[in-house]
């Protein structure tokens, strides 16, 4: 009888300190006749590897030289996408170790729960702080839609850059009802919003609407970020209820795809048998 092999994937192999360089390199696949420079469609390549978790913290990858030669590249070429890559802190040179991958921090909070990202960090046990980018008393017909107000009806809005242990998340827009919290409108932003809300202005929150979608960062978030080029995000959009059943808040929050994942809890029904 003859022996037989089973194919694999080029997709389904662990790149563990990418001893085979050759997986590594095959999936590198620089293409000269498109306007996007090589040493970006590498550098853009290998991000993509490290965010879906195929190359993990301490990984190595080949030397320039070696890169270079397998891709019929030049050095320059190979040298510039790996500065690009450490000065956006995803690889490391350690001397004779070479280069390394060091993957950015993940976030992994669990949903099903109202909760503000200051709760939602120290849940964690990562320490949240607020850089205040914007503040300012509004008065917008779409924002007044959302809110089930007239088109008159003044909002709080803060646009905040929310960071996790010194590194920035999510960049907020967040819209207040000063209808329904009139207090807010003196509110110096430092600590919880939802806390001010019970505490300063009487106002009990009672559950909230949220959906999460794929987007590209834009220009404010890339800076904020400290991205050379747009990346991928999740955007979360919530508008949060009093329990007089008003919305009291709508956000607009931008998380950074390669730092923040949400997890959910999925409970099996009871009266559902367990799948085989």
């Amino acid at each position: 009888m003859k022996n037989q092999t089973n194919a694999v994937p080029d997709n389904a192999f662990n790149l563990n300190a990418v001893n085979d360089s050759a997986v590594f390199i095959r999936r590198l696949k620089p293409d000269a006749g498109i306007s996007e420079p090589v040493y970006r469609q590498l550098q853009r390549q290998i991000i993509e590897m490290i965010q879906s978790g195929e190359l993990g913290e301490g990984d190595s990858l080949p030397s320039e030289r070696t890169l270079a030669e397998a891709l019929s590249l030049s050095r320059t070429t190979i040298r510039r996408c790996y500065n690009e890559l450490r000065e956006q802190e995803y690889i490391t040179t350690h001397g004779r170790a070479g280069v390394m991958v060091n993957t950015p921090p993940r976030i992994n909070p669990e949903l099903g729960r109202l909760k503000g990202f200051t709760e939602e960090m120290r849940e964690i046990g990562v320490e949240p702080s607020t850089r205040l980018l914007e503040r300012r008393i509004v008065s917008d017909r779409t924002i007044a839609s959302i809110f089930n107000r007239p088109s008159t009806a003044r909002f709080l809005k803060l646009v905040r850059l929310r960071l996790g242990d010194g590194v920035p998340m999510t960049r907020e827009v967040a819209w207040y009802d000063l209808t329904l919290a009139p207090a807010l409108a003196d509110w110096d932003v430092s600590g919880s919003a939802y806390q001010f809300l019970r505490q300063q202005c009487g106002v009990t929150l009672a559950d909230g609407e949220q959906t999460i979608e794929a987007a590209m960062s834009n220009d404010e978030e890339m800076a904020v970020f400290g991205f050379d080029e747009p990346g991928p995000c999740l955007l979360l959009k919530r508008k949060t209820y009093a329990t007089s059943g008003q919305v009291v808040e709508y956000v607009e929050g931008t998380f950074r795809g390669d730092a923040y994942t949400y997890r959910i809890t999925l409970q099996m029904n009871p009266r559902t048998p367990a799948p085989a």
